[in-house]
């Protein structure tokens, strides 16, 4: 792919200065978890973890990404308000939380700042 791009493509792809960045999450339930269990976990963790720090969850029910719900990147504090959430809670046998990546092309690094 070309490496000379205009500003305008650059916004487009998401490239560049326009790099957004997200986290992905794993989830592993206890084994005598209910699915309604499950269930009303899931909710909370939607409307306490993810939608009160501004931020959207794509995935299923034990793996996903997390970005931010507008246009732009999700900042340390916001990931360390969804670890420090998950780890209050006795649902969860396990949980893993990834560093910060580029949320469209996870393989491109983040420059340093």
């Amino acid at each position: 792919m070309a490496t000379n791009r205009s500003r305008r493509l650059r916004k487009k792809l998401c490239v560049d200065e326009f790099q957004e960045l997200g986290f992905e999450l794993n989830l592993e339930f206890k084994q005598d978890l209910s699915n309604e269990a499950i269930d009303i976990y899931l909710n909370q963790f939607l409307r306490e973890a993810i939608i009160a720090n501004g931020l959207d969850y794509v995935g299923g029910e034990d793996f996903g990404l997390i970005c931010l719900a507008k246009r732009g990147s999700v900042t340390e504090e916001q990931r360390s308000a969804v670890e420090n959430w998950l780890k209050g809670r006795d649902e969860l046998a396990n949980f893993t939380v990834s560093p910060l990546q580029d949320a469209w092309y996870p393989s491109m690094p983040i420059p340093a700042a």
